[in-house]
């Protein structure tokens, strides 16, 4: 295992945990090496599958350099919302306010852009807005703290830097839009420009857009919209649109009646287009780290 340089505690914890098994020694190994060593990892004959949790340059590059190898990718995505006029708006709005910026939005599945039929918006809007208004930010810490700070300031000025390009650009701030050192305050934009880095690539920080559609339709069609295919949500009481979801929208899961910020062990957890390839969870993990192998029993009194 090699962690991120700019997080590897939580993989040191994690090798805690597995030095205290009875696995044999030798078994694993937490590599904390900086990613210009990461190449030879990648090479190294005596690692036949590698999966790559990261961004998408670098994990098709993974891709490219080993054709001959097992490759997994989960790279990231550009989580979609749908609210529909038969939903619960009060429960939509607590759990996309939420699950737009827990973490600080530096997750692969948290909400980023909110599609809402039209009938319904003008009712919706207000509620999601004081949801995100009421979250609590400050130290991680603290355990009432709902929203800490980015993993560095850096990354904090890269997120202000695509909210002030897409309010430049015409998008209408409704709450948060402001940085305080790492820390940025969960953000709601409307009338954000289709081309957007707010709406076309990853902002991994607690930022996003919400949209008027006019059915689903367009709202389907919106969030295939989108290099990225990892997870979406949809708000809906309706099990034909429910079924319609799954077959249409172009993402690795669907969840209906909550926000696409949900994994579990046993699910097949992963997406397509730019968001990767192959799964993770325990039934993925066994068989892409396992290869079949068939014996054939003949002549032998059983």
């Amino acid at each position: 295992l090699k962690p991120a340089p700019a997080t590897p505690l939580s993989a040191l914890l994690l090798g805690e945990l597995l030095a205290e098994t009875d696995l044999p020694a030798g078994m694993f190994s937490v590599l904390t090496v900086p990613n210009d060593r990461a190449g030879g990892l990648v090479d190294d004959p005596r690692l036949p599958i590698v999966s790559f949790t990261g961004s998408v340059p670098v994990g098709w590059a993974i891709n490219d350099q080993v054709p001959r190898k097992h490759v997994t990718l989960e790279l990231g995505g550009n989580g979609a919302a749908v609210v529909l006029p038969d939903a619960d708006l009060d429960w939509a709005a607590q759990r996309i306010g939420l699950f737009s910026n827990y973490q600080a939005g530096q997750s692969c599945i948290a909400v980023q852009r909110v599609y809402v039929d039209r009938p319904v918006y003008e009712e919706f809007l207000p509620k999601l807005v004081e949801t995100v208004d009421g979250l609590v930010t400050g130290d991680p810490w603290d355990d009432k703290t709902q929203v800490g700070p980015l993993v560095s300031q850096a990354a904090a000025e890269r997120v202000e830097a695509w909210v002030d390009e897409a309010v430049a650009a015409g998008a209408t701030v409704l709450a948060g839009g402001t940085r305080e050192g790492a820390a940025y305050a969960p953000t709601v934009l409307a009338d954000v420009p289709p081309d957007a880095k707010v709406a076309r690539e990853e902002v991994f920080g607690p930022v996003m857009l919400v949209q008027p559609v006019d059915g689903v339709d367009e709202a389907f069609a919106l969030v295939n919209d989108s290099a990225f295919g990892l997870q979406a949500g949809v708000f809906t009481r309706n099990l034909d649109i429910a079924f319609r979801a799954h077959r249409e929208l172009d993402v690795g899961g669907v969840v209906i009646g909550d926000v696409p910020s949900y994994r579990a062990d046993q699910m097949p957890y992963g997406g397509v287009k730019d968001s990767g390839v192959g799964r993770e969870g325990l039934r993925s993990a066994m068989a892409d780290y396992t290869e079949e192998k068939v014996m054939i029993l003949t002549g032998l009194p059983l």
